[in-house]
């Protein structure tokens, strides 16, 4: 899985297993049943799952009977905090070495890596006013506003509802 699709994945995971009011190993959510809702394959599910069990956000059972289960409520579960979870950032990649010699191939890469980290701090400070319970509100003031992202627009259905 690529490193951009982490974090998409992992909110997912963590929305499902609250609309599932999976909180306690009783009612865990297995790999196959929250890969069949991203959907993606059980094995992308399970790394992911694996580093928000590390993070403490939930925790996980090996085996037949396993699965996982939230931790924490989805109300205290911020993006911010997802995201560092699976060792995100922002993605908006990095910049090239630069050509030795080159006036602007030595000066631009230390510029540029500048503005990707005032970038990813951005991308930090929004996520954390958002919350787990935030994506499961049909009409979240955190979200008050906002559209959805150019790139995932054609993913997503107007007026689509979780169901499953």
């Amino acid at each position: 899985m690529s490193d951009s699709q982490r974090f998409p994945v992992a909110a997912h995971a963590l929305a499902y297993l609250a609309h599932k009011g999976a909180y306690d190993p009783a009612h865990a959510a297995p790999s196959a049943v929250l890969a069949a809702s991203v959907p993606t394959n059980p094995v992308v599910i399970r790394r992911v799952t694996a580093l928000l069990a590390k993070a403490g956000l939930i925790a996980t059972r090996p085996g037949a009977s396993g699965g996982s289960w939230l931790l924490l409520r989805p109300e205290d579960i911020r993006l911010d905090v997802v995201l560092k979870a699976v060792n995100g950032c922002a993605h908006l990649g990095s910049a090239p070495a630069g050509a030795k010699g080159c006036p602007v191939g030595e000066h631009i890469p230390r510029q540029v890596g500048k503005v990707l980290t005032l970038a990813d701090q951005a991308a930090s400070e929004a996520l954390s006013r958002i919350t787990i319970a935030d994506l499961l509100a049909e009409n979240a003031p955190a979200l008050d506003g906002v559209a959805v992202h150019g790139a995932c627009a054609g993913a997503v259905r107007a007026g689509s509802r979780v169901t499953a």
